[in-house]
Order: structure tokens, then sequence, then C-alpha cells
């Protein structure tokens, strides 16, 4: 059932079965990532600050990590306008997330993201730290502008700006914690990989943009709408990671299986969104959860 407001452009979606089960689960990695932070922080070898710098980093990969689950199941199940244009909070939000809503978990966890990432910049004030959080900002700037794209007052390509910097905050803190001594920007210009999976990810937000909210792309052998050729410039870009990582070969074994089966998953994501054009379901959470196996992929060099 919909209910709309035409002052905040209110859409709620359905709190299904499916969705709590999601919920549960990344309810369930958000407690894996408190339970490992405090883990790493009393038994790393390192002593004191440095230890609940590293026991903070680990945290906030596994919370941008639910971050972006969390984006997922939004667009997945129609949550993307439950709270209108309306940000960062509205006065009911906790109520919203008790109900289940994922949209308002998802504020409320990027909140504590951000609160985290200030932690860190207080606790060890350094190049990957102060990256880390002001990416953090752009990334809460840009998802405001998520919902003026998909009430159709913003253009497409800051949809596929969030996702890159979403993506950007997750790297930071990876790169920092496995390549101390790496700088994440330097690391991302000399990784080709993520060259590739970068361009992707933003033609992927760009062409949820492109739809708006609850429409369809509809079948197509030529494309003739933005929003399918956006569709088919993204086809491109998958075709592009899986020729790279091949091309890359025996460098990244397992992204480049993942990657491959990942088109596959595209074709039926596409299936889905025609489909169901307000809430495609699961397996947009099963796309993005594929793109984060990937690039974890790449950055953790998973080999067979």
């Amino acid at each position: 059932m919909e209910h709309k407001n035409s002052e905040h452009h209110v859409v709620q979606g359905e709190v299904t079965t499916a969705v709590r089960v999601a919920n549960v689960f990344i309810a369930g990695l958000i407690f894996v990532a408190i339970a490992a932070g405090i883990w790493r922080g009393t038994t790393s070898v390192a002593m004191g600050r440095e230890a609940w710098v590293q026991a903070l980093m680990l945290t906030q990969v596994l919370f941008a990590i639910a971050i972006i689950l969390l984006g997922s199941l939004v667009e997945g199940f129609g949550f993307g306008l439950s709270l209108g244009t309306r940000w960062p909070y509205t006065r009911n939000i906790l109520t919203l997330l008790v109900r289940g809503d994922p949209e308002a978990a998802h504020r409320v966890v990027a909140t504590t993201l951000g609160l985290i990432g200030v932690a860190l910049m207080v606790l060890h004030p350094d190049a990957a730290t102060i990256t880390g959080l002001a990416l953090i900002v752009a990334t809460a700037l840009f998802g405001m502008g998520t919902l003026h794209v998909l009430a159709g007052r913003a253009p497409a390509f800051v949809h596929g700006t969030h996702g890159l910097l979403a993506y950007s905050v997750l790297l930071s803190y990876l790169v920092g914690l496995r390549y101390p001594d790496i700088h994440f920007l330097r690391y991302l210009d000399a990784n080709i990989a993520l060259h590739a999976v970068f361009l992707a990810i933003f033609l992927g937000g760009m062409t949820t943009g492109q739809r708006g909210f609850g429409q369809p792309i509809e079948p197509f052998v030529a494309p003739k709408r933005a929003s399918q050729w956006t569709v088919a410039v993204h086809i491109f870009a998958a075709l592009l990671v899986v020729g790279t990582l091949g091309w890359m070969m025996p460098a990244y074994p397992v992204a480049f299986y993942l990657a491959i089966a990942q088109f596959a998953v595209g074709f039926l994501l596409f299936h889905g969104v025609n489909l169901r054009p307000k809430a495609p379901g699961a397996v947009v959470v099963f796309h993005q959860a594929m793109v984060l196996a990937i690039t974890l992929a790449i950055v953790l060099n998973w080999q067979v």
C-alpha cells in the first residue's frame, strides 16, 4: 500500500517477510562489525590508541558494507522515498526504524559511520582518516541528492556519483586497514581492475537514477530512451569488467569468475525491474552483494 504526500514525495514501501529477513541479516552484520572491532581492539599486537584505531577501521569496513546492502534493500523493495525528500531525519525515523523500514536504518547506520569517522580522525589524524571522513560527508550530501533524483528533480549522475562515493568510503578504510602504508587514492589510481569496476558502479547508479522511482526500463533491441541508452552503456561497462579481469588473469581469479556470474545476474535484475518496477525484489540486493564480493576479491586478492 502506498501513501503519498505531494509536498515531500513520500512513498511508503511494504515491510514484507523478505524485507524482515534481509533486515535481520544486515542487523547481524552490524552486530558482527561491532563484535569484530572489540575483538580486534582487545587482541591486537598493537598497544593503546593504535589498537583501537585498527579496531574502529575494521568496524568501519563492515559498517560500510552494511550501508551499501541497506541501500540495495531500499531500492529493491521500494523504500527509496519512504521518508520523502526530507533529509537527513524525520520526526518519526526511530519509529520507522523499529517497524523495519530499511531507509530509516540506512540513515541511522550512516550517521553511526560518520561518528566513527570523526572518532578515527581525532584519534589518528592522518591522510587516511581525513580522506575517509571527507568521503563520508560527500556520500551523505549526494545521498540527499539521490532523493531528489528519485523524485524527478535532479539529474541521474547524482545517483551514480553517490554509488561511487559509497564504495570509495568502503575502500578508503579497507585499504587503510590492509595496506596502511599506501594512501587509498594512490592505490585506486594504480589498480586498473578497480577502474573498470568503478565505471560499472557509476553506470549502475545512473541506470537507477535515469529510470526514476517505480518506472520500468522496458525490453529493447535498439535503445530509444535515455534509460535504455544508460543500460546499454552499463552492459558495455560490465563486459569491460569481465574483459579487464580476464586480461589480468591469473591475478584476480575469484573476481573474474564472480564478474562472469554477475553478468548473468544483471539480466535477471533487468527482467525484475521491468516486471516489478516499484519493487524488483531481492535480486537487487543479490546484485549489489556480487559487486561487493568482486570489489573485495580484488582488494584482498582472493585466490581459488
